[in-house]
């Protein structure tokens, strides 16, 4: 996750304008517009501290951004098809928590990581190309990553807020109980 974080802020950095429908560059008007600075030099050698930077130019950032996507991914599926099957999902999310707390865990699970999985496929032409559907289907690639952003902003508060309930409800009794069950 903090792979994903890392990489999708630096290539964000790297042009911080959301578009919506298929194109978009500085010379077309933005629908948002971050505040946050451009990283114009975002790839090759940083001559000050003479190291490479990863993030370059040829595509790095996105390459290991999308592999770390996979990494999360896979066990992630694996994860919600164990739970279909075991009746998790319908035994935790809808008896054992609360209302809402039950309804955020399935938006998160069914739908959310749903939608930022394939919106990031959106954003790949090597996908795109095999399935151009997938592209049409969100209005565009700058479409796509303009959704993509707003659900990782949403995913990213989600995290966040689980950790601070983590924190305040007793860090050790909790990681006790989310590792041995207790």
């Amino acid at each position: 996750m903090a792979a994903l974080v890392y990489t999708g802020v630096v290539m964000l950095m790297a042009h911080p304008r959301l578009y919506w429908g298929q194109a978009g560059n500085d010379l077309t008007p933005a629908l948002i517009e971050l505040p946050i600075s451009r990283n114009y030099h975002h790839g090759g050698w940083d001559g000050e501290a003479r190291t490479y930077n990863i993030f370059n130019k040829n595509g790095w950032g996105r390459s290991l951004h999308f592999l770390a996507a996979w990494i999360l991914v896979v066990p992630g599926a694996l994860y919600v098809l164990a739970g279909v099957a075991g009746g998790h999902f319908r035994r935790r999310f809808w008896r054992e928590y609360g209302v809402w707390q039950g309804r955020t865990y399935a938006l998160v699970v069914f739908v959310l990581t749903p939608l930022i999985i394939l919106t990031g496929l959106a954003m790949s032409p090597a996908v795109t190309a095999a399935a151009p559907v997938l592209l049409s289907a969100f209005g565009g690639q700058q479409s796509a990553r303009t959704i993509h952003f707003f659900l990782f902003v949403a995913l990213v508060l989600f995290v966040v807020g689980h950790v601070v309930m983590v924190i305040r409800s007793g860090f050790v009794r909790q990681m006790r109980g989310m590792t041995f069950g207790e």
